[in-house]
């Protein structure tokens, strides 16, 4: 009896050790490609989000990592060449950031896992069947900008009663998914949305061009969606609407930190260091269909008073209660 159960022990053992090696891998480097649709100019700080991310999973660049990392710089015929790039790099993983790089990747192949690191609408995109059952090979983080566009006007409109006339400013020939939810919400509040378009490519600085455009429609109030370029070019518009004395407000926290006057959302660089999780579960075994997509949980509402008292606005003292953040 001692021995069968001796032997029985030790089945047991040898495959709970042989399980803990395939998981562990010891000696095997994983290579991971990402796909950004901008530049690395003000925004490699999200994948250093991702890094850390990683790291804090036991992921070290050189010895058990290759980071295969690429640019579209705006140019969204360029993303499925480089995804090209990345499948014939062999890559374990595509780790995606916004819509056009998840769907150039999603295009491209059905059998590397894609794990999106920010996504405003995946179910709407088709990138997913749904967050709880994604199904394919996509998966990752969704940070809910669609279902905010409205909400950020709401609170435009409370931090400036007056404005009646509220610029919103987006990517030509690019119609944002939150486009929906803000304009039902501008019918709701009685506002006057005048589109203005930009160019998209990456690089390009005409937004002085589109502040013109704002003035010359007597715009009173300006809202910024969640675009990739924009967020590269936070401080350049942060100056220019302060230039033109028009309150805005802002997506991501990292443009109230640029001098920019209210933002409202997710706190980018965390999904993107969440996103690193998703990787690990799949280098793990784990598919892509039966991991549901994580909902953005941390939100912030910031305010800048510097900005605020360049335009000479006062902003509402139950709006300032509402922030999480006031930048003196």
């Amino acid at each position: 009896m001692k021995t069968k159960f001796a032997c029985s022990l030790l089945a047991v053992l040898i495959l709970a050790s042989a399980s803990i090696s395939r998981a562990q891998q010891p000696g095997k480097v994983y290579r991971i490609g990402t796909l950004d649709g901008g530049s690395p100019t003000g925004r490699a700080y999200l994948w250093d989000a991702f890094r850390q991310g990683l790291r804090e999973l036991g992921y070290v660049e050189g010895k058990n990592l290759i980071l295969e990392q690429r640019w579209s710089e705006g140019n969204r015929e360029q993303q499925a060449a480089l995804v090209d790039e990345l499948i014939r790099r062999k890559v374990d993983v595509i780790a995606t950031a916004s819509t056009g790089p998840a769907l150039a990747a999603k295009k491209a192949t059905s059998t590397i896992p894609i794990v999106m690191a920010s996504q405003s609408d995946p179910v709407g995109t088709g990138l997913v069947a749904s967050l709880a059952r994604p199904g394919g090979n996509v998966t990752g983080m969704s940070s809910m900008n669609v279902e905010l566009g409205g909400k950020r006007l709401e609170v435009l409109k409370d931090a400036v009663p007056k404005s009646a006339r509220v610029a919103v400013l987006r990517p030509v020939r690019s119609p944002s998914l939150q486009f929906k939810e803000i304009e039902a919400a501008g019918r709701a509040l009685g506002l006057q949305l005048l589109v203005v378009e930009t160019d998209a490519t990456m690089g390009r600085d005409d937004f002085e061009s589109a502040f013109q455009i704002m003035s010359k429609q007597r715009a009173n109030a300006l809202l910024v969606g969640a675009v990739p370029r924009y967020l590269a070019g936070r401080k350049r518009l942060a100056e220019l609407a302060v230039k033109n004395r028009l309150p805005a407000m802002y997506s991501e926290s990292e443009y109230a930190n640029a001098g920019g006057l209210m933002a409202y959302g997710v706190v980018t660089a965390e999904l993107f260091r969440r996103a690193a999780v998703y990787v690990d579960k799949i280098l793990k075994g784990n598919k892509p269909a039966d991991l549901p997509v994580e909902q953005a949980m941390k939100f912030e509402f910031i305010i800048n008073l510097k900005a605020a008292k360049q335009i000479g606005l006062t902003i509402p003292p139950e709006v300032l209660a509402r922030a999480n953040k006031v930048i003196k």
